[in-house]
């Protein structure tokens, strides 16, 4: 008896240090505020919702201006850490729901004294990884960097060149060392691009991703934002006169360039490839705003919200899935961003109710 007690110990530890994303259904994701517009909680709004996971920013430039002395104890008094994600990860914990992190943004000191959008030292940077996780202990996924495939977001990213991605699998490749080494139950989330780019599309973004010995950066999830005017339809492939482009429609195709990729490099991947992490999907209602000119009704928003969440419910190979927002700008702005489930004056939209529904 005391050998199948142990036996069924060892067993229940082993799943647990699974990280949930690797066998669960698509986790429910959202990007949104962690206050209301008159100060009350939005976690009572997300459990309505049934967000498995609030995703936020850490801007490691504004955590850390100045070189810290001790760069991987979060206590060092250079660290200045944002109080509303401790805020975010204790209210969330009596909601049921999980913080996901993306740090990026980097600071002066740590990138040879350029815009924060430029890659950092891999060492800093690594360093900076595990103060975070050690500060905040009970995050488990982390979102390396965004939109690497945007210049405005990452760079260096010259037109058309490998430098970029190379580059960038060095940085992933640090950061998943250093999640690791604090936990293995750490899951990385690399990749991170954008269905669209003026400089590098995806397709061509995740074929130039090679480490210096060519193989693919190490990696748990691919994180990706499959924004696009196409209404979702997993049937149709490809974007006429882009086709290195992936949007909302294209996401098998995401799959199959990955899978060409990882499975015959990690044993863990050797079946199916890496499982997407959606982090980014929305569409805008009523009218064109400063971040998108594309635009439907509330009703088709809500259509174009429950199309969408119906992929990543019929697409084993997508882990999670994220929309962007909960709130729109107040009405009086005639330049607001109009992506929310509900209005800045607490209207509930049809694309509440759609994702609400969504599983």
């Amino acid at each position: 008896m005391r050998r199948l007690l142990a036996a069924l110990a060892a067993l229940a530890a082993l799943v647990a240090a699974v990280p949930a994303d690797a066998s669960a259904a698509s986790t429910k994701a959202i990007w949104g505020p962690i206050r209301m517009p008159d100060g009350s909680s939005a976690f009572p709004v997300y459990r309505d919702l049934g967000v498995d996971v609030l995703q936020m920013q850490l801007h490691w430039n504004q955590v850390a201006p100045r070189r810290p002395r001790r760069a991987k104890d979060p206590s060092d008094p250079g660290y200045r850490w944002p109080p509303e994600i401790a805020q975010a990860i204790r209210e969330g914990r009596r909601h049921g729901i999980r913080i996901a992190l993306m740090p990026w943004r980097s600071p002066r000191w740590a990138n040879g004294g350029r815009p924060p959008q430029w890659v950092p030292n891999n060492r800093h940077y690594a360093r900076f990884l595990k103060a975070a996780s050690r500060r905040y202990r009970s995050v488990r996924r982390w979102m390396i960097w965004g939109e690497t495939n945007r210049r405005a977001v990452f760079e260096p990213l010259p037109v058309g060149s490998p430098r970029g991605p190379r580059r960038y699998a060095t940085l992933l490749r640090a950061a998943y060392r250093s999640l690791k080494r604090r936990n293995r139950a750490n899951v990385v989330i690399g990749g991170m691009t954008f269905s669209f780019g003026e400089q590098l599309m995806p397709g061509d973004f995740i074929r130039f991703m090679r480490l210096p010995n060519g193989k693919p950066p190490p990696l748990d999830l691919y994180g990706h934002n499959p924004f696009s005017t196409r209404y979702p339809d997993k049937s149709v492939d490809g974007f006429a006169g882009s086709p290195a482009s992936r949007d909302i429609c294209d996401l098998d195709m995401l799959h199959r360039d990955l899978r060409r990729m990882y499975r015959g490099e990690y044993r863990h991947f050797r079946r199916r490839g890496p499982r997407l992490w959606i982090s980014e999907y929305t569409i805008s209602s009523d009218r064109g705003n400063k971040a998108f000119n594309f635009y439907v009704s509330r009703d088709d928003q809500a259509r174009y919200l429950a199309a969408a969440y119906d992929i990543a419910r019929t697409s084993r190979f997508i882990a999670a899935f994220g929309w962007i927002g909960l709130l729109d700008d107040p009405a009086t702005d005639p330049q607001g961003v109009t992506t929310g489930l509900m209005s800045w004056e607490g209207e509930r939209k049809p694309a509440y109710f759609a994702y609400r529904r969504a599983r």
